[in-house]
């Protein structure tokens, strides 16, 4: 167990963070371990093909054999939305010392694998390995999270949400016993069990940090006693992010307009007056004249005048909703 000792100040200096590169580090679990998560098993399908001549051998030597990672792969975000770039630079300033007890601590109490014996190597060497690292997760990170990392990212902001409003309905009780089973808050402390190692911390005003994650089976704090207090937690709604997309119903356009405001609406493709929508469509120049001042109300056309004329237009947001549905 390891157990977390909040004061009242780190309490107010509680706060969250979205974190790419841990994101891609947590992710290399899946990667060699699909049994860890059966939800992560479509993006897995989906990525494993896109690696090609990435030295995968590496890459699978980062994860201990109690699925332990190295702390300084996940270096604590330092404002609310890093980069990956700047996340991964940190991580390539790393002391060789700091990267050395990392690399042992997560094959504890095993040897270190092949790929990782220059751990043990002058310092010198052991810089060169973490750059060899670091550019194979920025591989790795273009590859298999990027595409992907506008969903993740929303997936994890709308957790941060959530979690927000537990936090003012129950305060910090019901903020960590919702977060997940192995987390117990009790007179100040943050107990967090069913993890490798076991320490208590006292964050003596440096607060607590909250990194929601996909790939996080389970809460994640690091393992090393004197880094300053930081939980990655499991992500509500991790379910739906590798669903396919549900298929439109090609009816719900008209449904929600009415459908001779829908058929106005998609063919305002090209900016037309209403004399030739009124053609096209084989009805009165009057009838159109009335939805386009609905359409046009609503912001979902644009006009202008051209001439003796008024042109109309589909808006971005006429295009946006035009396109999320398809005709019929």
């Amino acid at each position: 167990m390891i157990s977390f000792v909040l004061g009242v100040e780190d309490l107010a200096d509680t706060r969250f963070a979205v974190s790419p590169l841990q994101e891609t580090v947590l992710s290399l679990r899946v990667l060699r371990d699909p049994g860890q998560s059966a939800l992560h098993l479509p993006w897995r399908r989906s990525v494993l093909p896109r690696l090609g001549t990435l030295d995968t051998e590496l890459l699978m030597s980062l994860i201990g054999k109690r699925h332990i990672l190295p702390d300084f792969l996940t270096p604590r975000p330092t404002r609310f939305a890093p980069s990956f770039e700047d996340e991964l630079a940190i991580a390539r300033q790393s002391s060789s010392d700091l990267i050395r007890r990392d690399l042992l601590a997560t094959h504890a109490p095993g040897p270190l694998p092949e790929a990782l014996h220059d751990a043990t190597a002058t310092a010198t060497r052991v810089v060169g390995l973490c750059d060899t690292i670091c550019e194979l997760l920025g591989q790795y990170w273009e590859l298999a999270i990027k595409p992907m990392w506008p969903q993740i990212r929303l997936t994890l902001e709308a957790d941060m949400t959530y979690r927000a409003r537990q936090l003012a309905k129950g305060g910090a009780r019901l903020l960590f016993t919702d977060m997940h089973p192995n987390l117990r808050w009790q007179d100040g402390v943050l107990h967090i069990d069913k993890v490798v190692g076991e320490h208590r911390t006292a964050a003596s005003g440096r607060g607590l940090l909250l990194i929601p994650s996909v790939f996080a089976q389970k809460p994640a704090p690091p393992i090393n006693p004197d880094d300053p207090p930081v939980l990655a937690y499991p992500s509500r709604a991790v379910a739906t992010l590798w669903a396919p997309p549900s298929t439109p119903d090609a009816t719900a356009l008209a449904s929600l307009l009415g459908a001779p405001r829908a058929t106005l609406l998609r063919i305002l493709e090209e900016p037309l007056a209403t004399t030739e929508v009124a053609r096209r469509l084989g009805v009165t120049p009057s009838a159109v004249s009335q939805h386009l001042r609905v359409l046009y109300a609503t912001g979902l056309v644009t006009r202008a005048r051209h001439g003796r004329q008024v042109l109309y237009r589909r808006s971005s947001l006429g295009d946006q909703l035009t396109h999320r549905i398809p005709a019929a």
